[in-house]
């Protein structure tokens, strides 16, 4: 494993299951929300996006964490590992009340409630972005790809594989 995507629903807990494979393994690791949010709460084109994304994706080793379909397709291509949290909505939804007024490294400000248009794509995940990843790691068999279906199977993953 030298060039690792995790993706998973939001909430689902892909920046913490990045932090943990990023200590075990050394490899350098990359929040895509860090890359597209600022700290004023805008964000940054698609093209600033592409070219900070690109810059990640020439070097050797790198995990990436975060979902961003639109920029699914070339990671999936430089990539060698993908890691899919594919956990119940119910579970995802826990992991976003939970987070709230927390300071995150994953993240450039601190959440403190519910955003409904956030929550609107939150709850669709499992009927529209969820079928787009399906599709997606069809087309890249070639690639180590880990799904877990519960938090309780990453953990064990992160305790015993790395």
């Amino acid at each position: 494993m030298n060039r690792i995507v995790i993706i998973g629903c939001p909430g689902s807990g892909k920046s913490t299951f990045a932090r943990k494979l990023h200590v075990k393994t050394g490899i350098p690791l990359f929040y895509l929300d860090m890359i597209y949010h600022r700290p004023d709460k805008t964000t940054c084109t698609p093209q600033e996006f592409d070219e900070k994304l690109d810059e990640i994706l020439r070097q050797t080793r790198w995990i990436l964490d975060g979902n961003y379909i639109r920029t699914m397709p070339v990671r999936l291509a430089f990539c060698d590992t993908v890691f899919w949290l594919d956990y119940p909505l119910e579970v995802c939804l826990e992991g976003i009340e939970a987070r709230f007024g927390k300071h995150r490294e994953d993240m450039p400000w601190i959440e403190t409630g519910r955003d409904e248009a956030f929550m609107e794509f939150v709850c669709a995940f499992p009927r529209t972005t969820r079928p787009e990843i399906i599709k997606l790691l069809e087309k890249n068999r070639d690639k180590k790809i880990i799904i877990f279906h519960s938090r309780e199977e990453a953990e064990e993953y992160n305790i015993c594989h790395v």
